[in-house]
C-alpha cells in the first residue's frame, strides 16, 4: 500500500463537515457579507442510463426537458465560478455527467481555472483511457454502487447484470492508475441504503475491500413528501448491528464508513445557513438552494438558470440574496419545510451552533478533502 493511499484512508473526514476550516469565508458570512459558495454540486445533464430504485432525481423532475447543458454554457459557468471565488465543483447532481461529450474537457478546464473537481458517477461510461486522462485532475472519484452481488446490483440499479462486471473493472483500473501514478485522488464506492435492501450491506463491504478502494460509504436514502421514495428513517436503527459489522471490516487499505450522522439525524437547527456555502445546480441549468427543491412546485427557492442568465449575474442578483436571506431567517424552519435530510445537514448544524457560540473553529491543518466542505 502506498503512503498516499494510507494517508487518504486514515485522515479523511467523511461523516461530518469541514466548513470550520474555511474560517475566512465563514467569518465574512457572519459579518453579513455576500460570500461565494465554497463548492457547487452540479451536473451537465439530467440524463442517466441507469434506473436506480432510490434515485432522488425522479423526485426533482421539473417541467424543463432533460437536455444537456451546452458546452458554451458550461464553460461560462466555470469561468464565472472561478471569478467569484468558488473553490470546488462536484459533478454529482441529478444526472450522469459522463454522458455529455465534453465531460473530460470540462474537468481539465475547471482545473486550468483553479477549481478543484470531485466526481460521482455510476461508472458505466468510463474506460481506462478516460480514467487515465481525468484522474490526474480529480480530488475524488465516487462510484455509485448500491449492491454487492451481480443480480441484486442489476435489480436495485436498473441495469443488465453485465454492467456490474464492467463497472467493477473500471474501479480496479481507477485504483491501479491512482496508485501506480501516485495521484492525490481518492477513489471510493457509495451505497445508498434502502432498509429493504440490507442483504447487500456485507457483500458490498467485502467487494469494496476486494476492489481495493480507499473507502466505501453506506449512506441514507433520500425521501420526499410525495412518497415517490418512501423510507422510514426509524428502520435504520434495526440495521445497526450489520452496519457495525461492515465497519469492522476496515483495514489499512480500505475504510468502510457508515454515515451515522445522516441516518440518525434529527434536525436541531431551525434555519438553513448551508446553502450559500454549498450551492446546487440541476443538469437543466436550474440553480436552487438544494436538490430536493429542484422540482417546479418549489419555485420560491429557484434562483436562476444558467441557460438564460450567466452565473455571475445570478450570483450578484438581488433574487439570489433574497432567497438566501429568507432560508436563513425566522420565517423559514427546515424542521417543518424540508425533507428529513439534506446534503447541507452537517454544515447547517455546525453553522447554527457557531452562530449560537457553541462551536469554535478547528485548529491544525485542514484534513484531506473527499468533499470540499
Amino acid at each position: 500500500m502506498s503512503e498516499i493511499a494510507s494517508e487518504l484512508t486514515s485522515k479523511l473526514v467523511i461523516d461530518g463537515t469541514k466548513i470550520g476550516w474555511w474560517r475566512e469565508r465563514v467569518e465574512a458570512w457572519a459579518r453579513g457579507e455576500r460570500v461565494a459558495p465554497i463548492t457547487v454540486d452540479l451536473s451537465w445533464t439530467r440524463r442517466c442510463q441507469f434506473s436506480c430504485s432510490y434515485c432522488a432525481a425522479k423526485t426533482q423532475a421539473s417541467a424543463s426537458p432533460a437536455l444537456d447543458i451546452p458546452r458554451d454554457k458550461a464553460w461560462e459557468f466555470l469561468e464565472d465560478a472561478a471569478e467569484i471565488g468558488v473553490k470546488g465543483i462536484s459533478l454529482i447532481s441529478d444526472g450522469e455527467s459522463t454522458l455529455v461529450d465534453y465531460y473530460a474537457d470540462s474537468i481539465e478546464y475547471a482545473g486550468q481555472l483553479g477549481i478543484k473537481v470531485g466526481l460521482g458517477s455510476n461508472g458505466a461510461a468510463f474506460n481506462r483511457a478516460m480514467l487515465e486522462r481525468i484522474l490526474p485532475h480529480v480530488s475524488y472519484l465516487r462510484f455509485n454502487f448500491s449492491a454487492g452481488t451481480k443480480q441484486r446490483y442489476s435489480e436495485i440499479m436498473g441495469v443488465k447484470p453485465a454492467i456490474y462486471d464492467k463497472v467493477s473493472q473500471n474501479i480496479r483500473d481507477a485504483m491501479d492508475i491512482v496508485r501506480s501514478g501516485g495521484l492525490d485522488c481518492n477513489v471510493n464506492m457509495n451505497l445508498v441504503l434502502e432498509p429493504k435492501h440490507s442483504d447487500q450491506l456485507l457483500p458490498f463491504a467485502k467487494l469494496a475491500k476486494e476492489l481495493g478502494v480507499h473507502y466505501a460509504v453506506v449512506k441514507q436514502c433520500a425521501t420526499d413528501d410525495d412518497g415517490m421514495i418512501n423510507v422510514n428513517y426509524d428502520d435504520y436503527a434495526a440495521l445497526a448491528p450489520v452496519l457495525k459489522e461492515c465497519e469492522s471490516l476496515t483495514d489499512n487499505n480500505t475504510r468502510i464508513v457508515v454515515k451515522w450522522s445522516r441516518m440518525t439525524a434529527k434536525r436541531q437547527y431551525t434555519k438553513c445557513f448551508g446553502a450559500p456555502f454549498l450551492l446546487q445546480m440541476s443538469g437543466n441549468g436550474l440553480i436552487a438552494t438544494c436538490g430536493p427543491f429542484f422540482n417546479d412546485k418549489f419555485k420560491p427557492f429557484h434562483i436562476g438558470n444558467i441557460m438564460r442568465t450567466r452565473f455571475i449575474d445570478i450570483f450578484h442578483s438581488e433574487r439570489y440574496w433574497e432567497v438566501m436571506k429568507y432560508i436563513g431567517s425566522d420565517e423559514f424552519n427546515p424542521q417543518t419545510r424540508c425533507p428529513p435530510n439534506c446534503v447541507q445537514t452537517n454544515t447547517n448544524k455546525w453553522l447554527f451552533d457557531f452562530r449560537e457560540g457553541k462551536v469554535e473553529f478547528p485548529t491544525g491543518d485542514a484534513p484531506p478533502q473527499p468533499e470540499f466542505i
